[in-house]
C-alpha cells in the first residue's frame, strides 16, 4: 500500500486560456486599430475606405473597446505566464499530513501553502451544483469545520470521476465521505 499520493492541480496553463487570451488580443488590437485610424483618417484596411466612419462617436468607442481588449488579454497572459492556481494536494500517511500548495500572483503571498494533520480531518466532502454555472467540487473538511477545496478550478469534472476521486482520497486518509447519496 502506497504511503503518498499526491495529485497534481493545472492551473492558468490551460488550452482554453491560451486561446481566448489570443482570441481577445487579436480582437482588440484590430478594434484599436480602425479607432486610431478613424481619428488620424488614414484607413489601413482596404474595407474600410467605402465606410464614412468618424471618430466621434464611433472610432471613440472603438479605440475604448480595443485599449479594454488589450488588457484583458494582457491579464489572461500575465496569469498563464505564472501559473496562477497550479499546484499540488499532497496526502503523506507517513508524517500524518496533508499539505496543499497553490501558486498566486507574484508578491509576497505568492504562494500557498497549508497543512493540515491527518488527525484534524473530519471528512472528504463532494459538493455538487448544476444549473447554468454547474460545480462539482471537493473538499477536505476538518474538525473546526473549515472545508477546503481540493479540485482545480475550470471545467466541470464529470460525476462519476468526481465519485471516484473522493473516494480515493478518503479510503487513503481513512477518512468518511459526505455529499454522497
Amino acid at each position: 500500500m502506497e504511503k503518498i499520493k499526491v495529485d497534481k492541480i493545472l492551473g492558468s496553463r490551460r488550452f482554453s486560456n491560451y486561446l481566448w487570451a489570443t482570441v481577445i488580443l487579436v480582437g482588440g488590437v484590430n478594434f484599436f486599430i480602425v479607432g486610431i485610424s478613424s481619428y488620424l483618417k488614414m484607413y489601413l484596411d482596404i474595407r474600410l475606405l467605402d465606410l464614412s466612419l468618424i471618430f466621434i462617436p464611433q472610432g471613440a468607442i472603438m479605440t475604448f473597446y480595443g485599449m479594454t481588449g488589450i488588457l484583458i488579454s494582457l491579464f489572461l497572459w500575465y496569469t498563464i505566464i505564472y501559473d496562477v492556481g497550479s499546484g499540488y494536494n499532497e496526502f503523506d500517511n507517513i508524517a500524518g499530513k496533508v499539505i496543499i500548495f497553490r501558486l498566486g500572483f507574484p508578491g509576497k503571498n505568492r504562494i500557498l501553502r497549508l497543512e493540515y494533520k491527518i488527525q484534524e480531518i473530519y471528512s472528504i466532502k463532494i459538493s455538487i451544483k448544476e444549473g447554468i454555472s454547474p460545480k462539482r467540487e471537493i473538499y477536505l473538511k476538518t474538525k473546526d469545520k473549515r472545508e477546503i477545496p481540493l479540485t482545480k478550478v475550470g471545467e466541470p469534472i464529470g460525476f462519476s470521476e468526481i465519485e471516484k476521486q473522493a473516494k480515493e482520497i478518503s479510503k487513503f486518509l481513512n477518512v468518511n465521505l459526505e455529499g454522497i447519496d
